[in-house]
C-alpha cells in the first residue's frame, strides 16, 4: 500500500469533527514547502518573540 493510499484510508476512518484539523495541517505543510521556510526558523519564532515583542523593542524600531 502506498503512503497516499494509507493516508486516504486513515482520513476515511477519521471522525468528522477532526477532518478540519487535517485539512489545516495539510495546507500548512504545502504552504511551508512552497515558501521553503526552514522548520527551525518557524520553531524559533515563538522563543524569539518573547524578546522581540516588548515595549522597549517597539520604541527602538519605531522610527524605521
Amino acid at each position: 500500500m502506498t503512503q497516499q493510499a494509507e493516508l486516504i484510508k486513515e482520513i476515511e476512518t477519521l471522525p468528522a469533527n477532526c477532518v478540519g484539523e487535517v485539512v489545516d495541517f495539510v495546507a500548512w505543510i504545502k504552504q511551508r514547502k512552497i515558501l521553503h521556510i526552514p522548520e527551525t526558523m518557524l520553531l524559533s519564532e515563538t522563543a524569539l518573540s518573547k524578546d522581540w515583542d516588548t515595549p522597549e523593542e517597539d520604541k527602538a524600531w519605531a522610527n524605521l
